[in-house]
């Protein structure tokens, strides 16, 4: 946990302060307490499988594998800190002439998307075509709808479907960023497509990380107080998500409930990501394809 925090949090891309501030920061007071209690994280949403974000991360790859086997294509995955790495998913292709890299971050940001083409800048060999952003694809859009969809045939409607995305330092979209404007673009899209009027759902950010102000609204005290003003059950999609994962399954499905139901809320429903859904394969093929 240590090694893979050290590597994340030393990227320029991800803490963005000067590295004469921040490094002493992270490996004097950091790294010495995040560990233990991102450990703890980990252990109540870890599966016998192992973490559920590189379970269906490899699974997502199978399953494109064989969608696109009949044009001879071949699919490799990686993480963009930890394993396998950027690299190794590369030299899996490097036989191949032409390589597409399609991260799995649909909404563009320098702290993420930029990040990978930082380390695609470090290798040589094919050439390679990195997809920046998909957040308004109509495959993306239509996979997410289908799961809503489902969810909902499934369980019933909630009154509020709350659309929760990463978040992001504020400072960064003031910098030029355009993450915040495309998370609003896909919500907004996937509203149309689910017939919901702009009362019927909410954006909110999650994953502060530091004491700068990050993108708001905040998304635990927007369900805090949707509860308190009297709604009996709220429906959470991260449509920034493509994979359940630590923010999905902890930070939601968890923490996010607990405070949810504690402020007087009656029912909460965390919706999963897109993970395996047939339309999801169907929709990674054509994007890659784009």
């Amino acid at each position: 946990m240590q090694r893979y925090l050290a590597e994340f949090l030393s990227d320029p891309r991800v803490v963005e302060l000067p590295r004469w501030l921040w490094l002493p920061i992270l490996h004097g007071i950091v790294l010495r307490t995040r560990p233990a209690k991102s450990a703890k994280k980990y252990a109540s949403i870890w599966t016998p499988a192992g973490s559920p974000l590189a379970v269906h991360t490899r699974n997502q790859a199978q399953l494109l594998t064989k969608i696109v086997a009949e044009r001879s294509i071949k699919v490799a995955y990686a993480m963009r800190y930890g394993e396998p790495s950027i690299h190794a998913g590369l030299e899996q292709l490097k036989e191949c002439g032409e390589i597409v890299v399609l991260p799995l971050y649909p909404q563009f940001s320098r702290s993420t998307t930029e990040s990978i083409r930082d380390v695609l800048a470090t290798s040589g060999g094919a050439k390679i075509n990195m997809i920046e952003s998909y957040h308004d694809h109509p495959a993306y859009i239509a996979a997410l709808a289908a799961g809503v969809q489902r969810h909902w045939t499934a369980h019933g409607k909630g009154e509020k479907l709350v659309m929760s995305f990463h978040g992001l330092p504020k400072r960064s979209v003031e910098r030029g960023d355009p993450y915040q404007a495309q998370c609003l673009a896909t919500a907004k899209i996937l509203a149309g497509s689910l017939r919901i009027a702009p009362a019927d759902y909410l954006v909110t950010f999650q994953s502060r990380f530091g004491a700068a102000e990050w993108l708001r609204p905040y998304t635990e005290p927007v369900l805090i107080a949707l509860a308190r003003g009297g709604a009996r059950r709220v429906d959470v999609l991260c449509p920034g998500f493509t994979s359940d994962c630590l923010e999905t399954l902890e930070e939601i499905a968890i923490e996010a409930r607990r405070a949810f139901l504690g402020a007087g809320g009656q029912e909460f429903h965390a919706l999963p990501c897109l993970n395996e859904a047939p339309e999801w394969i169907v929709a990674l093929a054509r994007i890659a394809a784009a």
